[in-house]
């Protein structure tokens, strides 16, 4: 067993920089996160601001980024606004929905932040401090790079965090896009004298081969900056952490080359799609291709298509329209081709969608896909909420998932009204609420549309919907894996905390942390 000395009097902190983007911080913070918990530390995550349409909902109702949502995972703790007190998401090139302390608060171009920062940075360091008065460390993710010229006299997440708090920076970089010392060099060079000062020590991250060939590198790395190099990190295929940016659709593009599944699934790649982890689990299930269709020609004939959340309803409704896609789905829809909408997908869905306070477009109306009888009209106020709940059909998409339970939250401006009687796929209970219906299944059951992101984390209602896919194709699943199904979110965090523990001198963390090493009892 692990224990620890007392706390300190304010929670310590740590940061993870890294020389660009999609290096690898998210991870390697949630890996830190997990190895501090298992070492005895009441740990919580902070990222001061992120840009992501891939967000999650607090306990309380409150938005945050994903990564932090993981990353709490990982600490074992509930998720709380303060863990990532500003999240922007993009709505067009120039524009993003600003979300403070986990309500909307603004609709900002470039020219918001500059007026705004000194409000925005009292915003972040005060949710700092109120996580260091609450837990012994905050393991800080930084965003993109700190040397980015054009950005580093206004940033408030990467450099400024780092001295606002005291926190050692981990400056992580990248091997496996090529050119990792010249990156770690080039950001070194770039940041003022007190920056690489804060600088604590280097990881080299997604290292692929014999780690001797790397070695003089480091040597002559050490030497020339003064400063360790804390540990290479492999690369690595076998451990599954959600990811949150959209950078990641990337290397999902793979899954199209999958060979010996029985079920093909699409899930349209809208240019602003929000929450794609939400097919995860279905990506995981034996003997399923799920795959991200950004054009027309790799639709082909799957036998289900996904219309996923969305930022922006109007615009990818729009894309989906001018791509020729709107036409592929209605016809592949009407042959039988089973197909499901979460949140703004299942908005799309349905016959007209009404934008009568300008939320999302200069247009009050546009047509939908008409696959399902529900009118939807946007509202000024976003809807954020945790939900429970059970399937309430037993026919079509869901026959063999009557009663299963569900769970999962609701982040959507707007609500979907049917307008013919139609049959509702779930009954589910918000926070403070009582039960209500949400969703629209169709009469031959085969387009089902709802808001609950999440729903595929049930492994019961997910098998269920693979077994009814599976029949109406006349194709036969492999068997579940040994857990049932499920992958263990926690075993994964572990796996991941002990391929990094095993990779960076732990000792030299701890001294950098100005933290106690466990004692082994």
């Amino acid at each position: 067993m692990q224990s620890r000395l007392s706390p300190p009097p304010q929670g310590r902190v740590v940061m993870v920089q890294g020389t660009a983007s999609h290096v690898g911080k998210s991870v390697l913070a949630t890996a830190l996160c997990r190895i501090f918990r298992q070492d005895g530390y009441r740990v919580a995550p902070f990222k001061a601001q992120n840009m992501s349409n891939n967000s999650f909902v607090t306990p309380g109702g409150g938005e945050l980024g994903r990564a932090q949502a993981v990353q709490a995972e990982a600490c074992g703790v509930e998720p709380q606004v303060e863990m990532n007190p500003i999240l922007l998401k993009p709505e067009a090139d120039h524009r993003s929905q600003v979300v403070l302390l986990g309500r909307p608060a603004a609709k900002a171009s470039a020219d918001y932040f500059a007026t705004a920062k000194p409000m925005l940075w009292q915003t972040v360091a005060q949710s700092l401090d109120t996580l260091r008065a609450q837990y012994d460390v905050v393991v800080i993710e930084g965003a993109g790079s700190p040397a980015e010229i054009n950005l580093k006299q206004n940033e408030i997440v990467n450099m400024r965090v780092a001295l606002h708090s005291g926190a050692p920076v981990l400056l992580a970089g990248d091997i496996d896009r090529g050119g990792v010392f010249a990156s770690l060099i080039g950001t070194m060079e770039i940041l003022d004298p007190h920056e690489r000062d804060a600088v604590g020590a280097f990881i080299i991250n997604k290292f692929r081969g014999d780690l001797s060939l790397l070695e003089p590198g480091l040597v002559w790395l050490e030497e020339r900056t003064g400063k360790p190099v804390l540990g290479v990190v492999p690369y690595y295929r076998d451990i599954e952490i959600a990811e949150e940016d959209s950078v990641s659709l990337e290397h999902r593009q793979q899954l199209k080359s999958q060979t010996g599944y029985a079920l093909d699934i699409a899930v349209m790649g809208f240019p602003h799609i929000s929450n794609f982890d939400d097919f995860d689990p279905l990506k995981r299930e034996p003997g399923v291709r799920l795959r991200f269709v950004e054009n027309r020609d790799s639709l082909g004939q799957p036998d289900l298509i996904i219309l996923p959340g969305t930022k922006t309803t109007m615009a990818d409704l729009w894309w989906l329209r001018e791509r020729g896609f709107a036409a592929d789905i209605r016809r592949q829809a009407e042959a039988g081709t089973p197909v499901i909408g979460i949140c703004g997908g299942y908005q799309m869905m349905g016959r007209r969608i009404l934008d009568p306070h300008g939320v999302e477009s200069p247009e009050p109306e546009a047509d939908g896909l008409n696959l399902l009888p529900v009118d939807t009209v946007f509202a000024p106020v976003k809807e954020t909420h945790r939900v429970r709940g059970t399937v309430a059909a037993d026919s079509g998409l869901l026959a063999q998932a009557a009663n299963a339970a569900v769970e999962g939250y609701e982040i959507h401006m707007g609500s979907s009204t049917p307008t013919s009687a139609a049959a509702r796929p779930f009954r589910i209970s918000r926070p403070g609420q009582p039960a209500a219906d949400d969703g629209v299944i169709s009469a031959n059951g085969r387009a089902m549309g709802t808001y609950v992101h999440g729903l595929f984390n049930s492994y019961a209602l997910r098998r269920a919907l693979l077994e009814q896919l599976a029949a109406w194709k006349g194709a036969q699943l492999p068997p579940p894996s040994d857990t049932g199904g499920q992958l263990s979110r926690d075993g994964e965090y572990d796996k991941l905390a002990q391929t990094v523990r095993n990779s960076l001198d732990m000792d030299l963390l701890y001294r950098i942390t100005n933290l106690h090493p466990p004692e082994i009892e």
